[in-house]
């Protein structure tokens, strides 16, 4: 590897798998390359010309993976024999750049793709490898491991199989994931709520292959304990200041980690190892764990309102690059019945969708039905609305202070129309 002037861009002579030998350049943005012999880049066929359709270059935005695969073929593309598919083949050392092409619009899935380069000497190709890994690694915090819950039977029953497509692209990024496929409703809920906060800190985030529901289960063991957010005010007792003040931090969840097969030998922190009879304590928010979706459901709204797209590369891609983007939580609370009562008022955290009245009915009805895919739901619909039940509400809420002054101005506003 020479460098050209620049201390930050080097060049090197590789040959290109399916192309031939090339110059390749490493910039701070990305890698480029470009045939060496320009005069017989061009393929005749059936006595016209065509140009070899190669991508020239690849930016590290782009780039997920770089891999050392040691000795192999590479296939030199016969520019001078008339045909596309015929090339002579070499054996070298190789090392292949994972990456993919992004949508033209938001809601387009990003498609993959991989160059594999090769050399004669094994130091060489190395040493592209080490400042290839060392570019990438600069465009964000990308995770190292991650906890994986695979719902069977979401959507279509295509939650194991959609493991199965991304898996080779969180080895190929080299994350560690430790995977459970669920096996009743609420397992994966057990499963995170009981994990100590040393053993949860160990990963960089979650990720649910499923649908909306999975990723809620998730999203409520992460929370049912470590929520560190004080109690909306109660129904009966607005003004009361203990009930503002009450938080929920249920610390007397058990600790089943042995049982459950989720133990953890390491434990690390933003700052570091941490000492190994010492439990950091990890609560929500914060800034450096994540959770993730892997679209497997029936609606997919959650992936769709990020993503833009229902496709499981993009959104796997969108992982191991640590793209991040923050979204809206509901927090539920179901009060005491009666002021009598001495029950614990039950918390529950939606991401996407709460439901009371006749959409809690729908979908409390649709779980007997999960063999019909998506189509479940309206059929669900349907016997919840033959029902015609009704349902009573009381809806109160607190104003901010900025919506009350939005609603002062809001009122003078009208008072300056009607006095005109």
């Amino acid at each position: 590897m020479e460098r050209n002037g620049s201390a930050s861009t080097s060049t090197s002579s590789l040959f290109l798998d399916r192309v031939g030998e090339v110059a390749v350049t490493l910039d701070p943005d990305g890698l480029s390359w470009k045939p060496i012999d320009r005069e017989s880049s061009g393929s005749s066929c059936l006595c016209m010309n065509y140009r070899l359709k190669t991508e020239n270059r690849i930016e590290f935005s782009n780039v997920y993976a770089v891999e050392l695969i040691d000795w192999g073929l590479i296939e030199d593309a016969n520019r001078n024999s008339g045909s596309f598919f015929s090339g002579n083949k070499f054996e070298m050392y190789r090392f292949v750049v994972h990456g993919f092409h992004r949508g033209k619009t938001h809601g387009s899935p990003w498609t993959l793709c991989e160059y594999t380069f090769g050399h004669k000497d094994m130091l060489i190709c190395q040493s592209w490898v080490e400042h290839l890994i060392a570019s990438t690694n600069n465009d964000a915090v990308r995770p190292k491991s991650l906890l994986v819950f695979v719902h069977p039977l979401c959507g279509k029953g295509n939650g194991v199989k959609t493991w199965e497509t991304v898996a080779p692209i969180f080895s190929h990024a080299k994350v560690q994931t430790e995977v459970t496929v669920t096996q009743r409703a609420g397992h994966a809920f057990d499963c995170i709520a009981s994990l100590s906060h040393r053993e949860l800190s160990s990963f960089d985030g979650i990720v649910a292959v499923g649908g909306d529901g999975l990723f809620n289960e998730v999203l409520n063991g992460l929370l049912s304990s470590r929520h560190d957010a004080p109690f909306p005010p109660s129904p009966q007792e607005l003004d009361n200041k203990s009930d503002k003040n009450c938080q929920h931090l249920n610390n007397d969840i058990s600790r089943a980690v042995e049982s459950n097969g989720l133990g953890v030998s390491k434990c690390t922190t933003n700052n570091g190892p941490c000492n190994a009879d010492e439990d950091v304590k990890v609560s929500f928010p914060n800034d450096w764990f994540r959770v993730g979706l892997i679209p497997a459901g029936s609606t997919d709204a959650i992936v769709i309102s990020t993503t833009g797209t229902r496709d499981p590369v993009t959104s796997a891609l969108h992982i191991i690059l640590g793209k991040k983007v923050s979204l809206d939580i509901a927090q539920v609370v179901r009060w005491k019945t009666s002021p009598s009562s001495t029950e614990v008022p039950s918390v529950r955290y939606a991401a996407s969708f709460a439901g009371y009245g006749f959409y809690g009915d729908v979908i409390k009805e649709s779980e007997g039905y999960r063999w019909m895919g998506p189509k479940r739901y309206d059929f669900a619909g349907t016997v919840a609305f033959l029902k015609h039940r009704s349902y009573e509400a009381k809806v109160t809420f607190l104003k901010t202070e900025e919506q009350e002054t939005t609603s002062v101005m809001i009122l003078k506003m009208l008072l300056s129309i009607l006095q005109m």
